[in-house]
């Protein structure tokens, strides 16, 4: 069934609505019980559930089987970014249902990024308003990164980072995380431990290994060559991330946003305003600050990466890390 033909069935009314719940989600897990109910209540939504890569699996072929116009992921971005990799496995975007995200993890940056605000169970009970009075839907349409490198199956989702950025969601990944806190206060937490890392770096005058910058070699669709040290890299076809940081300036008509910021930078401090509210556009490259948005680009790096706060390491620095964007999504915002 074609995109158009799966949206003139949500107006009409005659969608079939599917939902992937992971019920261990940072936001879901605290009010699991009053979800479920808000699910139930929506009529005939197929509901499944997963919390790991084998029932994610299962869930996404079986609401694929049962040929779902809309499909709902109350889930945080790690279970996002994983769900985008069994259905590109499965199919090309053009034959996917539309998708809805309520943000229901730790973090949420995509469903944010699209515009969706609110608890899942407000966003659940504003989907059930609409499908009982359906009408013209606002859609919103992002590319998704795929990564690839020889040796390894793809990997998709919408952000991808090297550098402090992605040492402070491996240092998420210790007791920090099972305190409880979700959302922003979250977000700021690891956001401080990675300046705090920085800065020991920058007083001590060596570079811990939990806490270093990232040496390698950045080429641009333009053929145009970054090499060096970093003190992180971005690549993301998100427009702003959490907290509403913006660390893009680019203005080229192209799907990802890539910035760099290098470890041989000047007035870091004064800095970080323009980097984080996006107003970067003031910095210089010839300062240590670079954004730029382009097609595609490679990475040659021996080092660890994230890709929506899960984390992975690159198998060969001497083959590179290849980021594309795929074909648009059409995601449903409510």
């Amino acid at each position: 069934m074609t995109l158009q033909a799966r949206i003139d069935r949500l107006i009409s009314g005659a969608a079939k609505t599917g939902c992937l719940l992971n019920p261990k989600g940072g936001q879901v897990r605290k009010r699991i019980g009053t979800i479920r109910q808000a699910l139930q209540q929506i009529p005939g939504i197929l509901v499944c559930e997963g919390n790991d890569a084998d029932t994610f699996k299962s869930a996404i072929d079986a609401l694929l089987q049962a040929d779902i116009d809309l499909l709902v992921i109350v889930a945080g971005d790690g279970t996002t970014h994983a769900i985008f990799g069994h259905l590109f496995a499965a199919r090309a975007p053009e034959d996917w249902p539309l998708i809805l995200i309520v943000p229901g993890g730790t973090t949420n940056m995509t469903p944010l990024d699209l515009g969706m605000q609110g608890k899942p169970k407000s966003i659940i009970h504003r989907l059930h308003t609409y499908l009982l009075n359906p009408s013209v839907p606002k859609l919103v349409q992002r590319p998704v990164l795929r990564i690839e490198q020889d040796g390894m199956s793809p990997i998709y989702g919408m952000f991808f980072a090297v550098g402090l950025v992605a040492r402070g969601v491996k240092f998420s990944r210790s007791p920090v995380k099972q305190i409880g806190i979700t959302g922003g206060i979250f977000t700021f937490l690891i956001m401080l431990r990675s300046f705090i890392g920085m800065l020991a770096n920058m007083i001590l005058g060596h570079q811990q290994s939990d806490w270093a910058p990232v040496s390698m070699t950045l080429t641009e669709a333009s053929g145009r060559i970054h090499r060096g040290t970093y003190l992180f890299a971005l690549v993301s076809a998100l427009d702003c991330l959490l907290l509403n940081i913006r660390p893009y300036w680019g203005k080229e008509p192209a799907p990802l946003h890539v910035t760099l910021v290098d470890q041989q930078h000047k007035r870091l401090w004064r800095s970080l305003w323009p980097i984080l509210s996006g107003g970067g556009a003031v910095l210089q490259e010839k300062d240590g600050y670079y954004s730029h948005n382009t097609a595609s680009l490679t990475l040659h790096m021996d080092d660890e990466y994230i890709v929506d706060g899960e984390l992975y390491r690159s198998l060969d620095p001497q083959a590179p890390l290849t980021i594309t964007a795929t074909d648009a999504v059409t995601f449903l915002v409510l």
